[in-house]
Protein backbone atom coordinates (compact mmCIF):
# COMPACT_ATOMS: atom_id res chain seq x y z
CA UNK A 1 0.00 0.00 0.00
CA UNK A 2 1.69 3.41 -1.00
CA UNK A 3 1.69 6.02 1.61
CA UNK A 4 0.19 9.50 0.63
CA UNK A 5 2.89 12.11 1.25
CA UNK A 6 1.82 14.85 3.98
CA UNK A 7 1.36 18.15 2.69
CA UNK A 8 2.42 21.13 4.93
CA UNK A 9 0.20 22.44 7.03
CA UNK A 10 -0.67 26.34 6.83
CA UNK A 11 1.96 27.19 9.09
CA UNK A 12 4.19 26.03 6.75
CA UNK A 13 2.87 27.54 3.55
CA UNK A 14 3.22 30.80 5.55
CA UNK A 15 7.17 30.27 5.99
CA UNK A 16 7.75 29.38 2.63
CA UNK A 17 5.64 32.72 1.50
CA UNK A 18 7.58 34.36 3.78
CA UNK A 19 11.26 32.94 2.54
CA UNK A 20 10.36 33.11 -0.92
CA UNK A 21 9.04 36.63 -0.90
CA UNK A 22 12.41 37.34 1.26
CA UNK A 23 15.16 36.42 -1.15
CA UNK A 24 13.28 37.99 -3.74
CA UNK A 25 13.46 41.43 -2.09
CA UNK A 26 17.01 40.63 -0.63
CA UNK A 27 17.99 40.84 -4.28
CA UNK A 28 15.55 43.23 -5.82
CA UNK A 29 15.93 46.15 -3.78
CA UNK A 30 19.61 44.97 -2.44
CA UNK A 31 20.56 46.01 -6.72
CA UNK A 32 18.46 48.95 -6.46
CA UNK A 33 20.60 49.65 -3.48
CA UNK A 34 23.75 49.27 -5.02
CA UNK A 35 22.89 51.28 -8.51
CA UNK A 36 21.22 54.12 -6.49
CA UNK A 37 23.90 54.08 -3.75
CA UNK A 38 27.44 53.92 -4.85
CA UNK A 39 26.77 53.72 -8.94
CA UNK A 40 27.28 49.97 -9.49
CA UNK A 41 25.38 48.35 -12.71
CA UNK A 42 22.94 50.31 -14.23
CA UNK A 43 18.74 49.53 -15.28
CA UNK A 44 19.75 46.47 -17.10
CA UNK A 45 20.91 45.32 -14.09
CA UNK A 46 18.36 46.08 -11.80
CA UNK A 47 16.03 43.80 -14.09
CA UNK A 48 18.10 41.12 -14.40
CA UNK A 49 18.50 41.32 -10.33
CA UNK A 50 14.74 41.84 -9.94
CA UNK A 51 14.20 38.22 -12.47
CA UNK A 52 16.84 36.69 -11.07
CA UNK A 53 15.34 36.86 -7.02
CA UNK A 54 11.93 35.94 -8.25
CA UNK A 55 13.29 32.90 -9.94
CA UNK A 56 15.06 31.90 -6.52
CA UNK A 57 12.19 33.12 -4.54
CA UNK A 58 9.84 30.89 -6.30
CA UNK A 59 12.44 28.01 -6.35
CA UNK A 60 12.49 28.21 -2.25
CA UNK A 61 8.71 28.10 -1.69
CA UNK A 62 7.34 26.47 -4.43
CA UNK A 63 6.86 22.74 -3.44
CA UNK A 64 5.58 23.46 0.04
CA UNK A 65 3.33 27.20 -1.00
CA UNK A 66 2.94 28.01 -4.57
CA UNK A 67 5.35 30.43 -4.26
CA UNK A 68 2.40 33.05 -5.11
CA UNK A 69 5.15 35.97 -3.26
CA UNK A 70 2.84 38.33 -4.35
CA UNK A 71 -0.82 39.54 -3.02
CA UNK A 72 -2.19 39.85 -6.68
CA UNK A 73 -1.02 36.59 -7.37
CA UNK A 74 -2.53 35.26 -4.28
CA UNK A 75 -5.97 36.97 -4.96
CA UNK A 76 -6.27 35.93 -8.52
CA UNK A 77 -5.73 32.27 -7.65
CA UNK A 78 -8.87 32.31 -5.03
CA UNK A 79 -10.90 33.90 -7.65
CA UNK A 80 -9.89 31.87 -10.75
CA UNK A 81 -7.94 28.76 -9.63
CA UNK A 82 -10.04 27.72 -6.41
CA UNK A 83 -7.48 29.14 -4.24
CA UNK A 84 -8.29 28.81 -0.48
CA UNK A 85 -10.37 31.94 0.38
CA UNK A 86 -9.33 31.77 4.10
CA UNK A 87 -5.53 31.33 3.22
CA UNK A 88 -5.41 34.68 1.31
CA UNK A 89 -5.12 37.18 3.97
CA UNK A 90 -2.77 34.97 5.62
CA UNK A 91 -0.23 34.36 2.60
CA UNK A 92 -0.59 38.45 2.22
CA UNK A 93 0.65 38.78 5.43
CA UNK A 94 3.65 36.87 5.32
CA UNK A 95 4.45 37.77 2.09
CA UNK A 96 4.34 41.75 3.24
CA UNK A 97 6.46 40.39 6.33
CA UNK A 98 9.15 38.68 4.21
CA UNK A 99 9.29 41.76 1.84
CA UNK A 100 9.82 44.11 5.04
CA UNK A 101 12.19 41.62 6.65
CA UNK A 102 14.68 41.72 3.52
CA UNK A 103 14.16 45.69 3.49
CA UNK A 104 15.29 45.96 6.81
CA UNK A 105 18.41 44.42 6.13
CA UNK A 106 19.09 46.06 2.94
CA UNK A 107 18.90 49.26 4.77
CA UNK A 108 20.46 47.89 7.56
CA UNK A 109 23.46 46.78 4.99
CA UNK A 110 23.75 49.90 2.72
CA UNK A 111 23.13 52.37 5.87
CA UNK A 112 26.96 54.33 5.39
CA UNK A 113 26.48 54.49 1.57
CA UNK A 114 22.56 55.58 1.59
CA UNK A 115 23.69 58.42 4.38
CA UNK A 116 26.78 59.28 2.09
CA UNK A 117 25.05 59.83 -1.14
CA UNK A 118 21.63 60.89 0.77
CA UNK A 119 22.50 62.27 4.30
CA UNK A 120 18.69 63.31 4.62
CA UNK A 121 17.13 60.60 3.57
CA UNK A 122 14.68 62.07 0.99
CA UNK A 123 13.38 61.14 -2.17
CA UNK A 124 16.76 61.20 -3.70
CA UNK A 125 17.08 57.55 -2.36
CA UNK A 126 13.53 56.62 -1.41
CA UNK A 127 13.03 54.64 -4.57
CA UNK A 128 16.14 52.15 -3.72
CA UNK A 129 12.99 50.96 -1.69
CA UNK A 130 9.59 51.95 -2.75
CA UNK A 131 7.80 53.04 -6.12
CA UNK A 132 7.33 56.55 -7.62
CA UNK A 133 5.84 57.85 -10.23
CA UNK A 134 8.00 58.26 -12.94
CA UNK A 135 10.71 56.92 -10.80
CA UNK A 136 10.77 60.02 -8.97
CA UNK A 137 11.88 62.12 -12.10
CA UNK A 138 9.90 61.88 -15.10
CA UNK A 139 5.91 63.84 -15.23
CA UNK A 140 3.99 60.86 -14.30
CA UNK A 141 1.23 61.33 -11.57
CA UNK A 142 -0.49 59.20 -9.87
CA UNK A 143 -3.12 58.24 -12.39
CA UNK A 144 -0.62 57.14 -14.52
CA UNK A 145 1.01 55.44 -12.08
CA UNK A 146 -2.26 53.69 -11.47
CA UNK A 147 -3.05 52.44 -14.93
CA UNK A 148 0.84 51.24 -15.55
CA UNK A 149 0.56 48.97 -12.21
CA UNK A 150 -2.91 47.79 -13.99
CA UNK A 151 -1.47 46.71 -16.58
CA UNK A 152 1.49 45.93 -15.95
CA UNK A 153 -0.08 43.86 -13.15
CA UNK A 154 -2.50 42.11 -15.96
CA UNK A 155 0.57 41.11 -18.63
CA UNK A 156 2.13 39.03 -14.78
CA UNK A 157 -0.84 37.37 -14.38
CA UNK A 158 -1.73 36.58 -17.55
CA UNK A 159 1.13 34.89 -18.43
CA UNK A 160 1.84 33.24 -15.00
CA UNK A 161 -1.62 31.38 -15.69
CA UNK A 162 -0.27 30.58 -19.14
CA UNK A 163 2.87 28.93 -17.77
CA UNK A 164 1.36 26.93 -14.89
CA UNK A 165 -1.69 25.61 -16.33
CA UNK A 166 -1.11 22.15 -17.20
CA UNK A 167 -3.54 21.81 -20.06
CA UNK A 168 -1.63 24.13 -21.69
CA UNK A 169 2.72 23.73 -22.49
CA UNK A 170 3.99 24.64 -19.37
CA UNK A 171 7.86 24.63 -19.08
CA UNK A 172 9.03 21.32 -18.29
CA UNK A 173 12.20 19.87 -16.65
CA UNK A 174 11.54 22.14 -13.40
CA UNK A 175 11.94 25.51 -15.43
CA UNK A 176 8.92 27.11 -14.65
CA UNK A 177 10.44 29.42 -11.70
CA UNK A 178 13.16 30.15 -14.67
CA UNK A 179 10.38 31.41 -17.35
CA UNK A 180 8.49 33.39 -14.49
CA UNK A 181 11.44 35.36 -13.71
CA UNK A 182 12.21 36.56 -17.06
CA UNK A 183 8.77 37.34 -17.45
CA UNK A 184 9.59 39.83 -14.66
CA UNK A 185 12.92 41.09 -16.43
CA UNK A 186 10.69 41.53 -19.99
CA UNK A 187 8.37 43.50 -17.83
CA UNK A 188 10.93 45.27 -15.96
CA UNK A 189 12.66 46.44 -19.22
CA UNK A 190 9.27 47.25 -21.45
CA UNK A 191 7.01 48.69 -18.44
CA UNK A 192 9.60 49.96 -15.77
CA UNK A 193 9.15 53.72 -16.90
CA UNK A 194 5.67 55.24 -14.99
CA UNK A 195 5.87 53.33 -12.14
CA UNK A 196 8.55 51.09 -11.37
CA UNK A 197 7.00 47.89 -12.30
CA UNK A 198 5.91 47.10 -8.35
CA UNK A 199 3.37 44.86 -9.58
CA UNK A 200 3.34 43.63 -5.99
CA UNK A 201 1.76 44.62 -3.66
CA UNK A 202 4.10 42.85 -0.65
CA UNK A 203 7.32 43.99 -2.87
CA UNK A 204 6.34 47.77 -2.83
CA UNK A 205 4.14 48.30 0.60
CA UNK A 206 6.60 46.30 2.69
CA UNK A 207 10.28 47.67 1.67
CA UNK A 208 8.28 51.12 1.96
CA UNK A 209 7.05 50.10 5.55
CA UNK A 210 10.52 49.33 6.60
CA UNK A 211 12.46 52.73 5.15
CA UNK A 212 9.39 54.99 6.97
CA UNK A 213 10.23 53.47 10.59
CA UNK A 214 14.08 53.78 10.05
CA UNK A 215 14.39 57.78 8.38
CA UNK A 216 12.49 58.18 5.19
CA UNK A 217 9.99 60.57 6.50
CA UNK A 218 8.40 60.87 2.93
CA UNK A 219 8.29 56.95 2.62
CA UNK A 220 4.40 57.26 2.34
CA UNK A 221 4.17 60.04 -0.38
CA UNK A 222 5.34 60.81 -3.75
CA UNK A 223 7.62 63.30 -5.41
CA UNK A 224 4.80 66.12 -5.55
CA UNK A 225 4.18 64.92 -1.71
CA UNK A 226 0.71 63.44 -2.52
CA UNK A 227 0.05 60.09 -0.47
CA UNK A 228 0.69 57.36 -2.99
CA UNK A 229 1.52 54.10 -1.44
CA UNK A 230 -1.86 53.00 -1.92
CA UNK A 231 -1.34 52.85 -6.00
CA UNK A 232 1.12 49.61 -5.82
CA UNK A 233 -1.69 48.12 -3.64
CA UNK A 234 -4.50 48.83 -5.58
CA UNK A 235 -3.10 48.68 -9.44
CA UNK A 236 -1.51 45.00 -8.69
CA UNK A 237 -4.91 43.85 -7.02
CA UNK A 238 -7.17 45.17 -9.79
CA UNK A 239 -4.65 44.29 -12.54
CA UNK A 240 -3.84 40.50 -11.59
CA UNK A 241 -7.74 39.80 -11.88
CA UNK A 242 -7.94 41.48 -15.34
CA UNK A 243 -5.05 39.69 -16.26
CA UNK A 244 -6.10 36.42 -14.70
CA UNK A 245 -9.73 36.72 -16.50
CA UNK A 246 -8.31 37.50 -19.70
CA UNK A 247 -6.53 34.45 -19.59
CA UNK A 248 -9.39 32.32 -18.71
CA UNK A 249 -11.24 34.57 -21.40
CA UNK A 250 -8.85 34.17 -24.21
CA UNK A 251 -7.37 31.12 -23.52
CA UNK A 252 -8.16 29.00 -20.52
CA UNK A 253 -11.72 27.91 -22.02
CA UNK A 254 -10.50 26.82 -24.89
CA UNK A 255 -8.06 24.05 -23.24
CA UNK A 256 -8.76 20.56 -23.01
CA UNK A 257 -10.18 20.07 -19.49
CA UNK A 258 -7.43 16.95 -18.82
CA UNK A 259 -3.87 17.70 -19.86
CA UNK A 260 -0.29 16.00 -19.31
CA UNK A 261 1.19 16.46 -15.85
CA UNK A 262 4.67 17.89 -16.70
CA UNK A 263 7.21 17.06 -15.05
CA UNK A 264 8.85 20.24 -12.98
CA UNK A 265 5.44 21.96 -12.59
CA UNK A 266 4.65 24.60 -9.63
CA UNK A 267 1.87 22.44 -7.53
CA UNK A 268 -1.46 23.27 -7.85
CA UNK A 269 -3.31 25.22 -4.93
CA UNK A 270 -5.39 21.83 -4.36
CA UNK A 271 -1.92 20.44 -4.08
CA UNK A 272 -1.09 22.37 -1.45
CA UNK A 273 -4.03 21.99 0.66
CA UNK A 274 -3.19 19.98 4.10
CA UNK A 275 -4.09 16.03 4.00
CA UNK A 276 -7.08 15.84 6.30
CA UNK A 277 -7.61 12.88 8.45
Amino acid sequence: MTQRMKLPGLLGELAAEFAGTMILILFGVGVVAQVAAAGIGDHDSIAWAWGLGVTLGVYVAARISGAHLNPAVTLALAVFKGFSWRKVLPYSLAQTLGAFIAALLVRWNYSEVLARVDPGHTIKTQGVFSTLPGNGELPVGQWGGLRDQVIGTAILLFVILALTDLRNSPPAANLTPVVIGLLVVGIGMAWGTNAGYAINPARDFGPRLASFLTGYETAFLDQYGDLYFWVPIVGPLVGGLIGAALYQLLVGRFLPTDGPLEPGRLPTPAETEPVKA
